[in-house]
């Protein structure tokens, strides 16, 4: 098996936010779950995407942090397209089939990597935002509902009044891990609108999968979109930009397209870092 870092989202190297990416031999089974989260846990970044080519455009991906594998995650999807683009493996200007634990999602291989999301949906609304905005030590508006989206994977949509007071948050870790465990939710995705060539910037916070934050974020930014445009902000075949990953001194810019109200598309730039050869006898 063949491994590669990505930075997905950046505009430039040593931006965004990293993946691993493992190339399985063609066709040839997954490893055992326990070897595909240890080496995600070697590989030390938030998630790692392991790769099985199915046919000449279809492909099953699966996807691991180091404390457990999650049904999907968007930035690791769009490094490992980005990786078999420049492995000749996916042609560019195709569609590809990409099979996930979180349903079969059309991605778009050109010069940037553009993944179709799961079907949007509202999930739940945390009617009581007192505890939330202790834990997340920020205050949200009134003006705007803190709600559960999800596009794959469910995630806290947490409105603050601006830029300044999402740069400010310092979130109570354990608490906020614990309060995700109980709603059975990744994590609390934060945002505050702009007017400065992006729609919204944004802070990502996961700890309950080992990510304190993350740099960027596709999924959880394609619940943002789908929010915004519940909310009246944004309509239907509007193009969103995000800027996540400044508080990380990692910044990235992640592009979403919903397509009639009805689908969420993500993609952005990726530069490949690093590649190498996996040498573990019984994962092979």
């Amino acid at each position: 098996m063949r491994y590669f870092t990505v930075d997905a989202f950046a505009q430039e190297p040593f931006g965004g936010n990293p993946a691993g990416v493992v190339l399985l031999n063609g066709n040839t089974p997954f490893p055992e779950d326990e070897i595909m989260r240890k080496i995600a846990a070697e590989m030390r970044y938030s998630e790692t995407a392991f790769v099985q080519q199915n046919g000449p455009e279809e492909f099953t991906v699966r996807y691991f942090t180091p404390a457990a594998e999650v049904e999907l995650c968007g930035h690791a999807t769009i490094a490992a397209f980005s990786v078999l683009r420049e492995e000749g493996i996916a042609k560019e200007g195709t569609n590809c089939m990409n099979h996930t634990k979180a349903g079969d999602l059309e991605i778009f291989v050109g010069k940037k990597i553009l993944m179709e999301m799961a079907t949007p949906e509202i999930v739940g609304k945390i009617e009581d935002t007192g505890s939330l905005e202790q834990i997340m030590n920020g205050k949200t508006p009134d003006t705007l509902p803190t709600l559960i989206v999800s596009t794959g994977l469910p995630d806290i949509i947490f409105p603050v009044g601006s830029i300044e007071e999402l740069n400010a948050l310092t979130p109570d870790m354990e608490s906020l891990s614990k309060f995700s465990e109980d709603l059975k939710v990744v994590g609390v995705h934060a945002f505050a609108l702009s007017n400065d060539g992006f729609t919204a910037h944004v802070r990502n916070f996961a700890p309950l999968y080992d990510i304190p934050e993350e740099s960027a974020t596709g999924t959880a930014n394609a619940a943002l979109t789908y929010y915004l445009y519940k909310q009246g902000i944004i309509a239907a075949d509007d193009y969103c930009k995000f800027m996540q990953g400044e508080a990380m001194k990692r910044p990235s810019v992640v592009e979403t397209i919903i397509e009639k109200g009805e689908k969420v598309y993500v993609g952005g730039n990726s530069h490949i870092l690093t590649s190498g050869k996996l040498n573990i006898k019984s994962a092979l």
